[in-house]
């Protein structure tokens, strides 16, 4: 018999080791020309750090597989009784085999479905969405759910507008067929109609030649205006769906992306600042890794407990966006 709900029963997340001010990169850039400073970066984004791979023992896979087992753990699950894995990222370690696959073995659930989903920041909320209905219609009961990013790969270091925005991370929740709702309502949206141009990464492989652009490009006004009407369009309506108000939500977790996106569409909402996740200032923008990495932080905090309204919302390049509100349920 299919499930009618689905619900979060627990969260972990995994970052790399080396923190990198914004001290840091202003020195780095300096040694190219480029000027910049902490105070012009903190100013413009919020952003104070973020996190950066090691290249070797730091990948995507093992960032996403840390925080699957810490979600695992965190749950009490083994992962043999795991159904449905899916990873977004925007940054797998390879073409194919998949990231959920390479995950899928490391934490030892084999045998499971396993795909990936991109939708650069917008990937977690498409992927919730997806392990909820998948859930929802059955035959799986358990799906582990992550984002997981290795952004500094992907940025230009002589680009003083995209590198100083983004880190790297993972974040995952385990997420369970339920008879009371978890939740609530979920939507997701694209407009292809804002290509690479707005924001894009137009690197690919063809007959074994790097053919394309293989750093970010983003017209930031652009995606700044983008960035707050989808996040405010979508709350409004998922809100309406799960038959609350916005101004009813215990705990706002929205993408980690610029903290003045974030106040803004607050704001619009009706939501107070302190009902807000804020990870941004040690985070920065870690893509599809940032909601899970909020919401875990929100957990561990203490934060969320149960019974919490939780509204879940993501927007990325394609243009794609997002949101979720879900009703926190300990059992």
């Amino acid at each position: 018999m299919s499930a009618k709900y689905s619900r979060i029963i627990s969260t972990g997340s995994a970052l790399p080791a080396a923190r990198i001010t914004n001290e840091d990169l202003a020195r780095r850039l300096a040694a190219d020309g480029i000027e910049t400073s902490d105070e012009w970066i903190r100013t413009r984004t919020g952003i104070e750090a973020r996190r950066f791979v090691n290249g070797t023992t730091e990948t995507t896979t093992t960032l996403a597989a840390a925080a699957a087992q810490k979600a695992l753990e965190g749950g009490g699950v083994d992962p043999k009784t795991i159904d449905l894995i899916i990873v977004a990222t925007t940054t797998p370690d390879q073409v194919f085999p998949s990231t959920a696959a390479a995950v899928q073995r490391l934490i030892g659930a084999v045998g499971c479905a396993a795909f990936d989903v991109q939708a650069v920041c917008a990937g977690f909320i498409y992927a919730l969405n997806a392990a909820d209905a998948m859930l929802r219609a059955g035959p799986y009961q358990r799906a582990l759910v992550i984002g997981a990013e290795t952004m500094s790969r992907v940025i230009d270091m002589k680009d003083r507008a995209t590198c100083v925005l983004f880190g790297d991370g993972a974040g995952a929740v385990v997420l369970e067929a339920s008879a009371k709702p978890g939740i609530l309502a979920a939507r997701m949206y694209a407009d292809g109609s804002y290509d690479e141009n707005v924001l894009g990464l137009t690197a690919r492989i063809d007959h074994g030649e790097l053919c394309g652009r293989p750093y970010i490009n983003m017209d930031g006004r652009q995606v700044f205006k983008l960035a707050v009407d989808g996040l405010t369009s979508s709350a409004q309506e998922v809100a309406v769906l799960a038959g609350v108000d916005p101004q009813d939500v215990d705990v706002y977790i929205p993408h980690q992306a610029n903290l003045r996106i974030m106040t803004m569409v607050a704001k619009k909402l009706g939501i107070p600042d302190e009902r807000m996740i804020k990870t941004v200032s040690e985070q920065g923008n870690t893509s599809a890794a940032s909601v899970p990495l909020a919401l875990d932080e929100a957990v561990r905090s203490g934060k969320i407990s149960d019974g919490s309204l939780v509204l879940l919302q993501a927007v990325g390049a394609g243009m794609a966006w997002g949101s979720a509100i879900v009703r926190w349920r300990s059992e």
